[in-house]
């Protein structure tokens, strides 16, 4: 089991000052829109009707993952094609030698995702607005209807630069290292499960509910807040790996470790893909 170090001098987080003050420099970065919500009303809804100037929309569901695996393969958010990854973010201008900065309406959970599909393909800087679309507002920053060009970039996916398990490799980490469920405590005790065959969670995985990484304005809490969190659970001193429903706010917990400065690898598949192999067994626990 292995992870790559995050270090505090490389925060994954850029704040509303911070992206205005690139967005004026003479190399801006490229800037995309992943407003999504499980259940919700399309993304593409919000962004026309206001975007951050020169953003590009992105698709979580089309764009940031490949279409729902069979039962007990791959989940509702597999991970995207590389090829066909590449062509979509070189049409929003995504270059290898390029900042890029990625933001949906507030929480940063489809951001996240983006975040780490790029990290994991081999984008060397990638970063995050903390707060996203909410933060932008409430500056009083200029919003726009206006749709920008196609881009021209030029990066290419390498896959694999961030560290991913499998299912067997789930239930290995649940048992010798630290396997983290980022999903409600409710779902991780088994009292609901409304949208997965299957209600618990993977044996051996220890609850740590993505909420808990926000404050009430959907900004990360500071990095020694997170920190103190996550140790508390057991990371740092053992290998981490982070799993949710779809892979979705798994990568949210991975960016909030990563906030923290603590490496951890995605379980993609999650708890849509275990759930949905009646071989895999499953735990409920009681209410605290």
């Amino acid at each position: 089991m292995t992870a790559m170090t995050t270090t505090h001098d490389d925060s994954p987080l850029v704040s509303v000052t911070g992206l205005r003050e690139a967005l004026d420099s003479g190399r801006p970065p490229v800037l995309l829109d992943v407003r999504w919500q499980l259940g919700g009303p399309p993304g593409i809804e919000d962004y026309t009707a206001g975007h951050l100037p020169g953003a590009h929309f992105v698709s979580l569901d089309t764009e940031l993952a490949a279409p729902p695996g069979p039962p007990g393969r791959g989940g509702r958010h597999p991970l995207p094609d590389p090829e066909e990854f590449g062509v979509a973010l070189r049409r929003f201008g995504v270059s290898a030698d390029r900042r890029v900065v990625v933001y949906d309406g507030a929480t940063s959970l489809a951001a996240a995702r983006a975040w780490w599909l790029l990290r994991w393909a081999g984008h060397p800087d990638v970063r995050v607005l903390d707060g996203g679309f909410a933060a932008w507002r409430q500056a009083g920053l200029p919003v726009t209807t206006e749709l920008p060009p196609a881009g021209d970039g030029d990066f290419k996916p390498v896959p694999g630069r961030l560290p991913v398990v499998d299912a067997d490799g789930a239930a290995g980490w649940a048992r010798e290292a630290l396997l983290l469920d980022a999903r409600a405590g409710e779902r991780y005790r088994g009292e609901t499960e409304p949208i997965d065959p299957r209600a618990g969670h993977i044996p051996g995985a220890v609850s740590a509910p993505t909420t808990e990484n926000v404050g009430p304005d959907g900004r990360f809490r500071p990095a020694a807040e997170l920190a103190a969190r996550f140790r508390a659970l057991g990371a740092g001193e053992r290998e981490t790996a982070v799993y949710c429903g779809s892979g979705v706010t798994a990568a949210h917990q991975i960016l909030a470790l990563a906030v923290a400065g603590l490496p951890a690898t995605l379980y993609p598949g999650s708890w849509s893909e275990w759930s949905s192999d009646e071989a895999r067994p499953v735990a409920v626990t009681d209410r605290p």
